[in-house]
């Protein structure tokens, strides 16, 4: 279009041509196409197409996984399985070529910036069995650091709120890394916070944000606290016996260092909080309680399950909830503000139970008696001697024990229930379960009494009528 516009003013080819520096027959060709209706575009020659195009993706990725650092050399082998045909000095250049772009687009970056009241950034880091939790305001500095002995969305929120607590205001982001306890899932790179920390940020009125995946600097202003709390606070210790001991040193060393100067600001983070203070937003009037504990509903057999394992609670409460804290070496359960009892902790899977909350020692587990036929529920209804009867013929084996106790049944008819339910009682004592067995006792009368070792036993001798021994004597002689 230049070429038309200045041949349409000169109204010459070669005049034209010397302006747009081109031949005057390429100024021809062109208005003529235009004349025809034909808009000249412009005709750039097409790429030459690389043997190193097939791998181009790979090589950018690689490149960007591994920063910069991966060789051409190392890569060579995956770009022929990928395949690249080429020489291995073209795929050298190529290699060259990505990091370069890649360089570029690193170095055009810019620095953050954070603004007061606006970021805090947190994380977890694991020092032995010890989990670390850390928070970093960005603006001042100021560092908060506790310990836990898990990861879950309950404990991470519970020092969250502690760490809010201890600001004594809200900022306005809360960054953290994809962490699997507040992450719902993940759509298109795009993070989905879990419905439970929503409701939390929407009570501290903050905005849960996420960093990118696989990307430390992103956070680094708490990766560099992390590393600071496990070099200078964990290790000099040697570790801790106790959970609340940990966090007690943990307390003592946060105030410490914020009152230290600090090399990036050349400030000190305790002061400039109170400067930071002013911006940001104020706590909510109604806020969670600080307790790292967990609610529990109690079951019917009056117990919590936490941690995989059950706890006794008193019986009265069952059906209601009560919160649970573990300690290093004992659970401790909480109703409302009172403590209610405490426990050792015991390993996931066993039980740590008290008679006191069920007012009597444990008493031996019985099957219930439930009898089906009708010379079941005959024999059943006398009492629970024909029961302690039906428990022991049982576990001695009876044979035919049905049949045994139909016969038994029709004794009462004859004999009467207390003398049957006498009898019932001594044949269990002496362990004879037939039905010949208690006709026999019922016929005896009275059994032989049993008395405890050591004592005497006395016994009815039956009265007969005696002869003198002259009777005797007579009769012999006559």
């Amino acid at each position: 279009m230049d070429i038309v516009n200045t041949y349409l003013e000169l109204g010459s080819y070669r005049g034209a041509a010397e302006l747009c520096g081109v031949h005057h027959k390429t100024v021809k060709r062109v208005v003529q196409r235009w004349r025809a209706g034909m808009i000249a575009e412009t005709r750039k020659t097409p790429r030459r197409g690389l043997n190193t195009d097939c791998v181009d993706d790979l090589i950018w990725e690689k490149v960007r996984k591994t920063r910069g650092r991966i060789t051409a050399k190392r890569l060579l082998p995956q770009a022929r399985a990928a395949g690249y045909q080429g020489s291995a000095r073209n795929f050298r250049r190529a290699v060259a070529r990505v990091k370069a772009r890649w360089a570029r687009s690193e170095h055009s970056r810019r620095p953050w910036v954070p603004s007061p009241g606006e970021h805090l950034v947190i994380d977890w880091g694991e020092e032995g069995r010890l989990k670390i939790f850390c928070a970093v305001l960005a603006w001042s500095r100021y560092r908060f650091v506790r310990f836990a002995t898990d990861m879950k969305r309950e404990t991470t929120l519970a020092l969250l709120a502690e760490c809010i607590e201890e600001l004594g205001a809200v900022p306005a982001v809360v960054l953290s890394d994809r962490m699997g306890c507040l992450r719902a899932q993940t759509v298109a790179n795009v993070v989905v916070p879990h419905p439970d920390y929503v409701r939390f940020a929407t009570h501290f009125s903050f905005r849960p944000d996420f960093c990118e995946a696989g990307d430390p600097q992103s956070k680094g202003i708490v990766e560099s606290l992390v590393g600071y709390a496990k070099s200078d606070l964990v290790v000099p210790a040697e570790g801790w016996d106790d959970l609340d001991l940990a966090n007690t040193d943990a307390k003592l060393w946060c105030q410490e260092v914020n009152d230290r100067m600090h090399r990036e600001i050349c400030a000190i983070p305790a002061q400039r909080l109170f400067e930071e203070r002013r911006v940001m937003r104020a706590l909510p009037s109604l806020r969670p309680p600080l307790r790292r504990g967990e609610i529990r509903k109690v079951d019917r057999l009056s117990t919590v399950r936490f941690g995989s394992a059950r706890y006794s609670v008193p019986s009265e409460l069952i059906g209601e909830r009560v919160e649970v804290t573990a300690g290093a070496r004992e659970v401790v359960i909480y109703r409302g503000d009172g403590e209610l009892c405490r426990h050792p902790l015991v390993a996931p899977g066993e039980v740590s139970i008290s008679d006191d909350h069920y007012g009597k020692p444990a008493a031996r587990a019985r099957r219930a008696i439930r009898p089906r036929s009708n010379v079941e529920r005959a024999f059943v209804s006398l009492g629970e001697t024909a029961e302690d009867f039906l428990r022991a013929a049982a576990a001695a084996g009876t044979q035919r024990l049905a049949t045994e106790l139909a016969d038994i049944v029709t004794l009462e008819a004859s004999w009467g229930r207390a003398a049957l339910v006498a009898a019932l009682e001594r044949a269990t004592t002496f362990r004879r379960f037939k039905a010949h067995d208690v006709r026999s006792i019922l016929a005896s009368g009275t059994a032989p009494t049993v008395v405890p070792p050591g004592n005497v036993l006395k016994v009815a001798a039956p009265e007969v009528t005696s002869r003198p021994l002259g009777d005797y004597a007579l009769e012999r002689l006559s």
